[in-house]
């Protein structure tokens, strides 16, 4: 164990009670759906770069490709953004879900030698590589992929889809059912505190905008409910924190989208810092480090979430740009996502619920990596962001 398990946090300021009306409104219009400022939004984007992603190792040619097919993923996510999908849905190019960047002994059917970087290539239905080279050169007009030597790794992920420890517990620790109070149910992450007063003094938790904030439909403070509706979590019986901040996602349209966060504004004694697992001993508390590790291809990393729990997966992409699936024919473009798999027995690495989950090394530190937002359970494909844009993004530190 990492820390006390009866290392409770005192600390901190109690949020005002939902039902504080006059105290909300005075802040409301500071903090509802705060996004990104532009400055912090640059900065955002400007460290998608070596320091994220060791882009030497690849050909320029795969790089262009990676960009250009980006730029008609953000076309296909406009044009089917609020669309009822039609039964060729899936042929040509609306049959890949993302690309990203990997080494082509990742997947199991690739055109590159072992060893090689290469396109990850990511589809809905299971497909040759020649179909998907004709998807790339004819529908999306990516000429340098019809050379026999263009490296693609070809990984049938199916759609990828936001995902929604179930039992109560106080205080609350990470790894277990939390969300908004109209949602079903997803994962608090863990605990993190503003960089700037007066956020510095409050005590946060931390998961995705669609756990904790309803895919933008919240209110800054709207109940957050621990465990989550979905299983059994009542308001405000259940009530552990109130929403503070998202990031706005941003469904459709030629925009990339970065992170599905948010935090909710806690009442110390009703949270923790530890995060939780079962083991055959019965429930254990765990801590994890507050210093974030830079995505890595091969890292073996871990999660603890409501539905899977204690899980260990291997990074097999640092760069994947993916349509993502929010129902009810909302679809948004992520862009530089890091793609996590299982590895032994227990697969796959996440499942629906596990959404906010954060990810960290697979070592005695623990290094926090990428916060878990979306997936496919049956193809055992995970996408997480990188913590370093979530902690931008939304202004924290985290502190675990």
């Amino acid at each position: 164990m990492n820390g006390n398990d009866n290392d409770t946090p005192q600390e901190g300021v109690d949020p005002p009670e939902p039902e504080d009306e006059e105290e909300l409104e005075e802040e409301a219009e500071e903090i509802e759906g705060a996004e990104p400022e532009e400055e912090a939004e640059e900065e955002v984007v400007q460290a998608l770069g070596p320091e994220d992603d060791d882009e030497a190792e690849f050909d320029e040619t795969v790089l262009e490709c990676h960009t250009a097919a980006t730029e008609q993923l953000m076309r296909l996510a406009a044009e089917s953004d609020g669309a009822i999908e039609s039964e060729d849905a899936f042929e040509g190019a609306g049959n890949i879900v993302g690309v990203g960047l990997g080494f082509a002994d990742e997947a199991e059917f690739s055109s590159a030698e072992p060893g090689a970087g290469a396109l990850n290539v990511y589809v809905v239905e299971e497909c040759s590589i020649d179909d998907i080279k004709s998807a790339l050169v004819d529908d999306m007009g990516l000429s340098a992929a019809s050379s026999d030597d263009f490296p693609i790794n070809l990984i049938v992920s199916g759609p990828i889809d936001a995902d929604s420890h179930r039992f109560r517990i106080r205080p609350a620790p990470g790894g277990v059912s939390c969300g908004h109070f109209r949602i079903t149910a997803g994962t608090l992450g863990c605990l993190a505190r503003g960089r700037r007063s007066p956020r510095n003094r409050r005590i946060l938790v931390l998961s995705n905008n669609h756990v904790l904030a309803a895919s933008n439909g919240g209110r800054f403070g709207d109940p957050i409910l621990q465990p989550g509706r979905a299983d059994g979590g009542r308001n405000p019986r259940d009530r552990i924190a109130i929403l503070e901040r998202y990031a706005r996602i941003r469904f459709g349209g030629r925009v990339c989208n970065y992170v599905d966060c948010a935090t909710g504004w806690a009442w110390p004694r009703r949270v923790r810092r530890e995060l939780i697992y079962r083991s055959p001993r019965g429930l254990r508390l765990f801590r994890i480090s507050s210093r974030v590790r830079a995505c890595r291809r091969n890292l073996l990393v871990g999660k603890t979430g409501r539905t899977t729990q204690l899980r260990v997966g291997r990074i097999t992409d640092c760069a994947a740009n993916m349509r993502i699936n929010y129902g009810r024919g909302r679809v948004a473009l992520f862009c530089r996502q890091i793609v996590i798999r299982g590895v032994g027995r227990r697969r796959p690495f996440s499942a629906g619920g596990d959404s906010g989950s954060v990810i960290w090394t697979w070592d005695r530190r623990r290094n926090p990596v990428g916060l878990l937002f979306a997936g496919n359970s049956t193809n055992d494909i995970t996408i997480a962001n990188h913590m370093t844009h979530v902690l931008r993004a939304l202004d924290i530190n985290l502190y675990t």
